[in-house]
């Protein structure tokens, strides 16, 4: 368990509120007073997962279960917070595991009763990209925002705190999810260095070792044909699945060993998944130009956030691009690109300064949690109407990668 005190320093006048996370696999609780964090405590499990291979929903759930009060107590604790001082609690509702879900939502229900206080639900995607507004307050609507995770891959314009338009998200597996299974495919986990890391940093890790990626490993590039904003990632895990089935029967591997050349297989992995996202953020850049939506905007923003976003290659590709857009490239700390109760608790900041799905004791029954939910209003059929040609950036780091 991981558990953080900041200063407390702020102004008195800010909200106090109450941050609770369980989404899918890490129970997460933070207190913060405005935009300053006052202490924060998480429980996480991916070692379980690592065991198991995966997210099991039911495991996921008897480990919220397990820790929700103990993380939440402890949070109010090391904070010096009686919880009748609070002016809300937020917590996760939507999107997620049903299971995880469930347990939050209850548990804040419990709360709210016990100490007669609001509740704010809060859009687990929508806190993502919002995070950054914390750290930085000179970050201003609208700006364009990646979601980039295990669970999903979205592109959006966001106008405000509750005013998203999608422009893209994947038809089939999230980045995350791919990266996971090319890395338990490969067996990373059998060499020391990868055995506590979850796929997606393994991949990164090993793709470091490669000084000089070479031809042997080619993935085609996704979508390449479809003009909008889509995500594909099946087709590469699938490529990448395949890649490594016949490579271990040409060698005659055991069944625990891994590719010798494994450095070189993930740097290309790594490589064909960041061009893929840079081209469909680019497409979705010139589209939010072609509407004029940025002509009025000082700061032309991409908030880069979610779990994927810590993966230092595919940010740096995607800083370059943008920087030759005109625009900047901006993710959160990387512990805040992660689930956590900060993201929550922020989330449930802005809403309450502005007096947005502030839920009263007498009405929290009428409150609910749903496993899928919309970023916002769609307007991923406008973009492919659009039929946008693209003059493919030049991106330094893609650069060994942008093969025929």
């Amino acid at each position: 368990m991981i558990l953080r005190v900041l200063k407390r320093n702020f102004s008195s006048r800010s909200p106090l509120i109450l941050g609770i996370e369980s989404s899918c696999d890490d129970t997460g609780a933070a207190v913060l007073r405005g935009r300053t964090l006052i202490s924060e405590c998480l429980a996480s499990q991916m070692r379980s997962h690592l065991s198991f291979g995966g997210i099991i929903p039911p495991v996921a759930q008897d480990f919220h279960r397990s820790n929700i009060d103990d993380v939440v107590t402890k949070c109010l604790e090391n904070a010096k917070i009686e919880p009748k001082e609070l002016d809300a609690i937020a917590f996760t509702n939507r999107p997620g595991l049903a299971l995880s879900l469930l347990v939050g939502i209850r548990y804040a229900r419990h709360m709210s009763r016990k100490y007669n206080k609001p509740l704010i639900p809060i859009h687990h995607m929508h806190a993502h990209a919002l995070t950054p507004r914390m750290e930085n307050e000179d970050i201003k609507f609208p700006f364009m925002c990646l979601l980039i995770s295990g669970g999903h891959c979205l592109l959006s314009y966001v106008k405000d705190i509750d005013n998203f338009l999608l422009l893209g998200e994947s038809i089939d597996d999230a980045p995350g999810e791919c990266l996971d299974k090319i890395a338990r495919r490969l067996k990373l986990t059998n060499l020391r260095q990868f055995s506590n890391k979850n796929g997606g940093q393994s991949i990164e890790e090993a793709a470091k070792m490669c000084t000089e990626p070479t031809d042997k490993y080619h993935f085609p590039l996704m979508l390449k044909y479809y003009r909008d904003c889509q995500f594909s990632f099946a087709g590469l895990k699938n490529t990448a699945l395949r890649s490594i089935r016949n490579e271990e029967r040409k060698l005659s591997l055991d069944v625990d060993e891994v590719l010798p050349d494994y450095p070189d297989f993930c740097a290309n992995v790594l490589g064909a998944l960041t061009r893929h996202l840079c081209h469909r953020t680019q497409r979705a850049i010139e589209f939010c130009e072609g509407q004029h939506w940025f002509d009025n905007v000082q700061d032309r923003r991409l908030i880069i956030s979610g779990g994927v976003a810590c993966n230092d290659f595919i940010y740096t590709a995607l800083s370059q691009m943008c920087e030759s857009l005109n625009f900047k490239a901006i993710r959160p700390s990387k512990k805040l690109c992660m689930d956590n109760g900060i993201m929550v608790g922020w989330n449930g900041v802005e809403k309450f300064e502005r007096n947005l799905d502030i839920c009263p004791p007498s009405k929290i029954d009428d409150l609910d949690f749903f496993a899928k939910s919309a970023l916002g209003d769609s307007f991923i059929d406008k973009v492919k109407e659009q039929n946008i040609s693209c003059n493919w950036i030049k991106i330094p780091i893609l650069k060994p990668f942008t093969r025929p």
